[in-house]
């Protein structure tokens, strides 16, 4: 692959992801939430019922910023706190039908319009994209792990 490529690759992946923060802000701030907490919310759907110490290991974020996130989550009815054993120990669990009914409106429009892009492409060019977000994915987590790993 040449240089100017590379560059051009390397620009359209920068700009999809800059245009991802602000569409995905503009979607949290729909559902009367920051951009950020949105996507954690993304995570508790993906993941499921978790630890609030699970919580800020996915997340990276403090336990006293954990804390705040299920404060504001749990005031939109968007999960339930439970306590676990003696108290110290905080389960979240999702709201999944609340979480649906608040933000599958928000996305109906992207969704069927990002289908119809899939569908302009052949099955071996998904193939090679889906490629390169499996190998995009993993070089993100690797270098997360990485970073990680000099924080502690």
């Amino acid at each position: 692959m040449n240089q100017e490529t590379l560059d051009r690759l390397r620009k359209l992946s920068q700009q999809y992801a800059f245009d991802s923060i602000q569409m995905h802000e503009a979607i949290g701030r729909q559902a009367g939430l920051s951009g950020t907490d949105h996507k954690y919310l993304g995570f508790i759907i993906q993941k499921g019922q978790m630890t609030a110490g699970e919580l800020s290991t996915l997340t990276g974020l403090t336990t006293g910023a954990v804390t705040g996130l299920i404060d504001r989550f749990e005031q939109k009815d968007l999960v339930k706190r439970r306590f676990g054993g003696d108290r110290r120990k905080v389960i979240v669990e999702p709201n999944t039908e609340k979480i649906m009914a608040v933000f599958e409106p928000l996305y109906r429009e992207f969704r069927s319009k990002s289908e119809q892009v899939m569908a302009s492409f052949s099955e071996q060019e998904l193939a090679v994209i889906e490629a390169y977000f499996l190998k995009a994915i993993e070089v993100m987590n690797e270098t997360t792990s990485e970073l990680n790993a000099k924080q502690s």
